[in-house]
């Protein structure tokens, strides 16, 4: 590690503020604006109860694998350890991968465009607000470490 231990990528944790006013946003805009129910039907409210159980497991298995490595989950917090396993073999950002699920999830199941659009727009956002910092963070803490995960192991999927 080549940074203090008070090295930390952002001020707020962005990626659960930006998913929840995501999700809220295209609730109200369903309701109260322009609905986009087109009666999609049971195989997409199978494909959204699909999308929600991956992510929540992503979430989940992502959680306990921090939980394991001893370090942070809060996306505001720095890091103490470079977490190279588990979901973390397939994606750089597993939880924000299994966040952007759940709401294109959710969208699906109630029949709601805005919130399969939201959850792309999440994401688009997530990245600026969190991710870049957050690599940037573990570029200084991990030096090298770092850079050869980032080579090896793509930043969604």
């Amino acid at each position: 590690m080549s940074q203090a231990a008070n090295d930390t990528p952002n001020r707020w944790p962005w990626p659960p503020i930006v998913y929840f006013l995501a999700i809220v946003g295209g609730f109200l805009i369903e309701r109260n604006l322009v609905p986009t129910s087109h009666g999609g039907g049971m195989a997409l409210g199978v494909l959204g109860v699909v999308a929600i159980l991956g992510g929540l497991g992503l979430d989940l298995w992502t959680a306990w694998t921090f939980s394991r490595a001893r370090t942070t989950i809060m996306p505001h917090r720095g890091a103490n350890a470079l977490v190279t396993w588990g979901p973390f073999r397939f994606s750089r950002n597993p939880i924000y991968v299994g966040n952007t699920l759940l709401t294109a999830g959710l969208g699906l199941v109630f029949d709601n465009l805005w919130l399969v659009g939201f959850a792309v727009v999440a994401a688009l956002l997530v990245q600026k607000l969190a991710i870049e910092r957050e690599e940037a963070h573990l570029a200084r803490r991990f030096g090298a470490e770092w850079e050869a995960y980032a080579a090896r192991v793509r930043r969604w999927l």
